[in-house]
């Protein structure tokens, strides 16, 4: 069963948004270690942010900090605690990263170009991989990886939160515009 649904469009926009185009990005949001949530929410005139509920969804906010470039995106928790934003920018043939260390407030912002991309919402999620008694710590990147087509769905794994993507693999080379990921109760990896 579901409860009724409720409008949280107030909580996470401001009243001057009233008439805007804005949507909230597809996809998953995350959970912080500090019990956070957090998603990403795109103005099409005021630019991309969170917005965030630190009561279990109960009640909403806006972190009224721009984030740009970017349209759809995907924020994950690193493992030092601080933010990243992954972002699809229409016409920038590549993705941006975004990272904050003081909970949104402010952002630093870099191209991506080893992250090709074609204008398109992808997916990233922070993967804990046991090995014996040693925790690694990985970030899963998925996107259509092609300059001009939504085609080449890719799988990306970085070791350095981030910075590097050690490891690529090709899942399907044909139409593939947006994916999801999660981590599967058995640790697997689903990708949508």
């Amino acid at each position: 069963t579901w409860s009724q649904p409720q409008d949280i469009t107030s909580q996470i926009t401001k009243p001057d948004w009233r008439g805007d185009f804005k949507f909230i990005t597809s996809g998953r949001g995350i959970q912080t270690r500090s019990g956070t949530l957090l998603h990403t929410l795109v103005n099409l005139d005021n630019g991309l942010h969170l917005f965030a509920s630190e009561d279990h969804g109960a009640s909403w906010f806006l972190i009224d900090t721009p984030v740009t470039p970017g349209n759809e995106s995907k924020v994950v928790e690193l493992g030092d605690g601080s933010w990243m934003i992954n972002s699809r920018v229409n016409g920038a043939g590549m993705r941006y990263v975004h990272t904050s260390t003081d909970r949104g407030r402010s952002w630093q912002s870099r191209p991506a170009p080893e992250l090709v991309d074609p204008g398109c919402n992808g997916s990233i999620i922070r993967y804990r991989a046991m090995d014996g008694e040693s925790t690694t710590d990985l970030l899963i990147f998925s996107n259509a990886a092609s300059e001009d087509s939504r085609t080449k769905l890719t799988v990306r794994l970085s070791y350095d939160q981030g910075r590097t993507w050690a490891v690529s693999r090709l899942v399907y080379e044909g139409g593939s515009a947006y994916s999801s990921m999660t981590v599967l109760a058995d640790g697997d990896i689903g990708l949508f």
